[in-house]
């Protein structure tokens, strides 16, 4: 079965730290780009970051950049989103997806176009 799985959220104090997972199964990462969203309760999709699996070309949205860290692990078959210095306002429901064209400054706009959308893991974090 092809699958896109994201996991690794939870509740956090601020200024914590978590890792989420976006895993691959039923087909690999190898050729794809990578984007991880996030939707926080009555607002719109938002971009987070991308990854270009082959090269490593990353991107990252500006309200997150110098905290959170997009990478891969070729032998998992698995994208991870390192999200340092959490902030209340960084509460989402955090999701992946495969299939963009690109990792440049309009990667996110092609997410309708994607083939390959995971289910979404839910970060909290309290003040």
């Amino acid at each position: 079965e092809v699958q896109l799985q994201a996991s690794g959220g939870g509740l956090v104090q601020a200024g914590g730290s978590l890792r989420l997972s976006c895993a691959a199964s039923g087909f690999t990462f190898d050729d794809y780009v990578i984007g991880w969203f996030r939707q926080a309760p009555g607002k719109e999709r938002e971009r987070v970051s991308c990854i270009s699996y082959s090269e490593g070309k990353t991107n990252v949205a500006d309200p997150v950049q110098g905290r959170f860290t997009i990478s891969r692990d070729k032998a998992k078959n698995t994208v991870y989103l390192q999200m340092n210095s959490l902030r209340p306002e960084d509460t989402a429901v955090y999701s992946c997806a495969a299939g963009f064209p690109h990792c440049g400054d309009t990667w996110y706009r092609y997410y309708k176009d994607v083939h390959y959308k995971g289910n979404g893991t839910l970060v909290t974090v309290s003040s």
